[in-house]
């Protein structure tokens, strides 16, 4: 097994909490133990695993959303629109009853609770649904791998049973040694796989885009070019005068395990069984350890690194809870992207092309930008991972991160991929492989008034985008906001016409020198700033079908709280031109999708949740789902005229997420739970 060379990920080593761990190499489990660097094993047999001819044909928007039976992306299709054909859905549900010492589930009172499973301590991620499994984004805080505990800090993508929530399989990624400036603690995974067939697509914590198997072990194979990964069983740590790390370095090297380093093995759920040869390759530095270990037999690569023993495996067949991974791109080391806190796009895609928002952004200064040439959005090849084109549109006017996701919709009869830049403007590509390396720009939106200002901390009025922009019946419709720690603040929601090209922001920047207007190219802080000579002009160009942001709905002349659009971090749902958003501040509020003719917003209602909404609305069955920070979600009838929640149900802790709907079954992942709710069947 350690004559031939084995392509595996060594990620970074993990302390118990959140101590800094070690870096490592991309290496074998050979090179792990001797510290060699040997070729990568690709199974050439395989070297096209993955191709059209593997992962199932893409499914136009329009059938997914009628069939109501699977939810496969955030938004459910490429076009974002949360609004699925689901039939017989519960309008209340109660979940029972959780200690909150002991976690044990009181069901007693239970009402339409197919099933709940638990997830990490802190959960952003939103439900996904498809080939009979769903998938969500958390932490490790329910440590489901022995390898690691619940108090070994990751980003985990969790695989369940659609039927009764049984847990499947689990993808780690261990924390980046750059610490909280790239990968915040216990943020997890933040957003939600792409799936297609028995492939599935996501973002890691590490700044990585990883194709994996859904079948994961289960279907008795290690597919992909990817194969024998390695992974991390244990560690044994120095912890000083009178630790058992001395004792280990030197039963080692004597072909022997010590009880310490048995104990890490079955704690890990790879007790040795029977006899075990220990082969020295260098003295005090590196071993390998042939035998059984946890009834398989297997050889681990062991290595002393720094403060610690490091025992790794490579994965195979009989690692059923581990994902198999088809294929690897790491934007930071192959683009150079240095993402600000977290990585986090929900990715798309449009026949064999992937498109991906890097995250690039700020250090933790928030002033600099450390990677000024690294692209913020790419279009890959979701076959192969190979990268066909990068943008650069944002520059150097990045505000903060960027986390939104893509959407794609053809669009006056050309397939548009659209991208929130994290300068505030949304562009539009076309979704296409590009040439020469760069996509085509078809348009450019600014969502900000040009004298809106950036203040650190949140307390300015120029905003990010952090919500998913939605193609609807030919606009395009998009919220702006700020990274929720900002807190409150001023929003806007535009109506766009996507058939303009070039600059169709609703204003230009220019600077007045006499009769002449003098066009100024954009500027981080604030567009046009007054007390220079500048000014914001109507733009003859602009793209503008409507704008929300102020709306007297009482016509007292004043407005109000509630008559105000806030920041968002929520994406629009929209049906028979009733579009739903949910703000920061805890606002519903629901519009008409068409407008007036004047460019002014037609609102239907706003309802006060009294609690802040970091989610997007679910339409479906008649029905309006939305979750708050409380805990509450608002259950609306559907329409215009239905301006109170018919329930409001509480899920026991905080639903950052948004509600997804499949299969007659609402899936709602809340801080530390996945809860699949539906009539008895």
């Amino acid at each position: 097994m350690l004559g031939s060379a084995i392509l595996g990920t060594l990620t970074t080593v993990l302390l118990s909490g959140c101590q800094p761990p070690v870096p490592l190499s991309t290496v074998t489990l050979a090179a792990a133990a001797a510290n060699e660097t040997v070729a990568a094993d690709v199974d050439k047999s395989k070297s096209d695993s993955g191709s059209a001819a593997d992962v199932s044909e893409f499914i136009p928007p329009a059938e997914l959303i009628e069939s109501g039976k699977e939810w496969p992306q955030w938004g459910g299709t490429r076009v974002r629109n949360n609004a699925p054909n689901a039939k017989n859905l519960p309008e209340s549900w109660n979940i029972g009853k959780f200690d909150r010492r002991t976690g044990e589930w009181d069901g007693s009172k239970a009402e339409n609770v197919r099933w709940f499973s638990s997830l990490g301590s802190q959960t952003y991620g939103n439900p996904v649904v498809s080939g009979g499994q769903v998938y969500v984004g958390s932490n490790n805080g329910n440590g489901y791998l022995k390898r690691y505990p619940s108090n070994v800090d990751l980003g985990c993508l969790l695989a369940f049973d659609q039927k009764d929530g049984s847990f499947l399989w689990q993808h780690s990624s261990e924390k980046l040694i750059t610490g909280r400036v790239h990968d915040w603690p216990l943020q997890g995974i933040c957003c939600a796989p792409l799936v297609e067939g028995e492939r599935l697509w996501f973002v890691t914590s590490r700044g990585e885009v990883r194709c994996l198997d859904t079948k994961g072990f289960h279907d008795g194979e290690d597919d992909g070019p990817v194969q024998n990964e390695v992974a991390r069983v244990g560690d044994l740590m120095n912890s000083g005068e009178g630790s058992n790390y001395e004792d280990s370095l030197s039963s080692l090297n004597q072909g022997e395990l010590t009880e310490a380093l048995t104990k890490v093995l079955t704690d890990a759920g790879s007790e040795p069984e029977g006899d075990i040869e220990i082969k020295t390759l260098a003295e005090n530095k590196s071993w390998t350890a042939k035998g059984n270990f946890g009834g398989v037999d297997r050889t681990l690569a062991i290595k002393q690194l720094g403060p610690r023993i490091s025992i790794f495996k490579t994965l195979s067949v009989e690692d059923k809870q581990d994902a198999d991974v088809i294929w690897v791109f790491n934007m930071m080391d192959e683009l150079g992207v240095s993402q600000h806190n977290m990585c986090s796009c929900s990715v798309t895609s449009y026949g064999d092309l992937l498109f991906v928002n890097t995250s690039n952004g700020l250090d933790e200064s928030h002033i600099n930008l450390p990677a000024p040439e690294a692209p913020s959005f790419i279009c890959m090849n979701k076959n192969t991972g190979e990268v066909l084109w990068t943008d650069q549109s944002p520059g150097t006017n990045i505000l903060h991160g960027q986390w939104s996701s893509p959407s794609i919709e053809v669009l006056g009869g050309v397939p548009q991929v659209l991208f929130c830049g994290g300068d505030g403007w949304l562009y539009s590509f076309k979704a296409d492989g590009g040439k020469d390396g760069a996509g085509e720009l078809l348009w450019k939106f600014d969502c900000n008034p040009k004298e809106s200002k950036w203040i650190l901390g949140g307390e300015g009025t120029r905003n990010n985008l952090i919500a998913t922009p939605v193609a609807y019946d030919g606009w395009v419709y998009v919220a702006v906001g700020q990274d929720p720690e900002h807190g409150e603040g001023e929003g806007h929601l535009w109506c766009i016409d996507p058939t303009k090209r070039g600059d169709v922001s609703p204003q230009l920047a220019v600077k007045l020198e006499g009769d002449s207007r003098e066009p100024i190219d954009h500027k981080r802080i604030q567009a046009v700033e007054p007390e220079k000579g500048e000014a914001a002009v109507d733009n003859p160009n602009s793209a503008v079908v409507w704008h929300y942001s102020l709306a007297d709905q009482n016509d007292d002349g004043e407005i109000d709280f509630e008559e105000e659009m806030h920041r968002s971090c929520g994406t629009v749902a929209i049906k028979d031109d009733v579009l739903y958003i949910a703000d920061f501040s805890g606002l519903v509020h629901c519009l008409d999708a068409k407008g007036n003719e004047d460019g002014t917003p037609i609102v239907h209602f706003t309802y006060d949740m009294f609690a802040q909404s970091w989610g997007s609305p679910l339409i479906a069955d008649d029905k309006v789902y939305i979750g708050d920070e409380d805990g509450d979600v608002c259950v609306f009838e559907f329409g215009a005229e239905n301006n109170e929640p018919i329930e409001e149900i509480n899920m026991g802790t905080s639903v950052y997420s948004t509600p997804v709907a499949a299969d007659e079954t609402i899936f709602i992942s809340t801080k530390d739970k996945l809860f699949a709710i539906g009539k008895p069947r």
